[in-house]
């Protein structure tokens, strides 16, 4: 009998031949590489030996499953608006076929990741009848990554936004109505009552009464943004009124937005141009008691994320890195599709940058009640309200994408509190945010292969929220970017867990 886990070389040249079918040069350049990931740092996540409340050994268990839900293809074209109807054409903004994306999503150690093309004039159409049966043969040809249906939405009054479909057979028509009925940019000729707040909510509202629940999260929120703590096309006010409307469909932003390999070629990280982006994180998530902890300090289930936003290969003078090769988002999950929607829906993710970290966990505790990211724990105060938070991560175990070997400098525990709504829609501060400790390697111990810290709130008396982060950095707080090699500014985030007081 055959080992299962045997590559046959029959088998793999008429792979390596459907691909130069289906996916052009790009894929078959990447076909000739080895397609089982890059060593012992990039394995299968299914290996990880534990995660989550579910024990170990069993592949119906969650485990953290890294990967990128802002992919572009050649899909991201351009229209000829001179014809009616627009003729579209492939290959205008990103140039790689849709599964070269998912080999170098494999090559990298992600699980799942997510094609997200732009939109434009009559877009639905090109996405239904041209894009989408790529992705199905994509499917079949890199089983080993769960290919989630979507798009790059194109918001009314907003900036770009993922738009993730839930896996199911009528995925694609879900998103040609969706699209259709809703993106800015699909009317042809152009419709500016589309690009509104109002029609934004509209879009939110329809979505929540979909059966199948979509999910919707922020693209690069502060890239317009003129100066720190001043907004651009995405604004605290928009993503209130959008999070009240469909709170279980507009759940976050990009904590880390994609073109990090910008300063490799003289650009700006992030392509924020404007004003930068702070140890490649967006000026909403990586300043403390800013935007996302005022979010967060209203009780808002609100999360961050990390994405490629894949274009043009920096090698090939873009500003990107293939999904996964530097940014991943990892899921707490079982490998489908329904789970990892789940998990991104919930909040079970943290996110980092450079494979600084392979694994991170934060739990809070009390009295033998435990809640993870995205869970939140009650504690009575009739009796102990000590809260323990304990941080375990696991460090990379062998090179990153760049051949280095990072290191953790210093993980911070972040903690503010939750005071309800605020009146200011507009506020973009919650001044009871702090960085809580501050922790160096004298201050974690190994167990196995993992590094573990513990701290104690002491008399906790409200609600509260803790989060963490990491750096390979000296810098106390993310300093704003300039042309430094994004591989030597490594930071990870984590989610928040929650902490009620009743």
């Amino acid at each position: 009998m055959k080992d299962k886990n045997t590559e046959d070389p029959e088998r793999s040249a008429l792979s390596r031949r459907r691909l130069v079918k289906f996916a052009g040069v790009g894929a078959t350049l990447a076909a000739a590489a080895p397609l089982v990931g890059a060593g012992a740092a990039f394995g299968n996540e299914d290996d990880d030996d534990r995660r989550g409340p579910g024990g170990s050994g069993d592949s119906r268990r969650r485990a953290w499953r890294a990967g990128d839900h802002h992919v572009h293809s050649e899909y991201s074209g351009s229209f000829d608006t001179t014809k009616n109807p627009p003729v579209f054409k492939k290959g205008a903004d990103a140039v790689y076929p849709i599964v070269t994306n998912a080999i170098m999503a494999k090559n990298f150690g992600l699980s799942w990741a997510m094609c997200t093309d732009h939109g434009g004039p009559t877009h639905s159409k090109v996405n239904l009848e041209q894009a989408y049966p790529d992705l199905l043969r994509s499917r079949v040809l890199v089983p080993e990554v769960l290919q989630f249906w979507g798009m790059e939405f194109d918001a009314p009054a907003l900036d770009h936004h993922t738009l993730m479909i839930p896996h199911h057979t009528d995925e694609a028509r879900q998103l040609f109505e969706l699209e259709q009925r809703f993106a800015k940019l699909d009317p042809f000729p152009a419709d500016p009552g589309r690009d509104t707040e109002a029609k934004m909510v509209e879009f939110l509202k329809a979505a929540k009464d979909m059966r199948r629940k979509p999910l919707v999260i922020a693209h690069h929120a502060s890239r317009s943004a003129p100066g720190l703590g001043v907004y651009g096309q995405d604004t605290p006010r928009e993503f209130r009124n959008g999070n009240d409307a469909a709170p279980d469909i507009y759940v976050g932003f990009e904590g880390a937005p994609g073109h990090q390999a910008g300063p490799l070629n003289g650009g700006a990280r992030g392509g924020y141009g404007n004003y930068p982006t702070h140890g490649g994180f967006d000026q909403m998530t990586a300043r403390v008691g800013g935007l996302w902890d005022a979010l967060l300090g209203e009780g808002r289930r609100w999360w961050i994320t990390a994405t490629s936003d894949s274009h043009v290969h920096w090698t090939r003078g873009g500003s990107d890195f293939w999904p996964g090769e530097y940014s991943k988002t990892h899921v707490l999950a079982r490998q489908d599709y329904a789970d990892i929607m789940d998990g991104l829906r919930n909040g079970r993710i943290w996110v980092g940058t450079g494979d600084l970290i392979r694994t991170l966990d934060v739990t809070a505790s009390n009295r033998g009640d435990v809640a993870s990211v995205g869970e939140t724990i009650t504690v009575t105060n009739r009796g102990r309200t000590d809260v323990e938070i304990e941080i375990r991560f696991r460090p990379l175990d062998g090179e990153n994408a760049n051949g280095d070997r990072p290191e953790v400098r210093r993980v911070d525990l972040i903690v503010g509190k939750i005071t309800g709504r605020s009146e200011d829609r507009d506020s973009d501060t919650n001044p009871t945010t702090k960085v809580v400790a501050r922790f160096g390697r004298r201050d974690w111990r190994k167990q196995g292969d993992e590094y573990v810290v513990k701290h104690t709130l002491r008399d906790v008396d409200g609600d509260l929220y803790a989060r963490v982060r990491g750096t390979s950095t000296d810098e106390a707080e993310p300093l704003a970017d300039g042309l430094e090699s994004p591989w030597d500014d490594l930071w990870f985030y984590s989610n928040p867990v929650f902490v009620k007081v009743r």
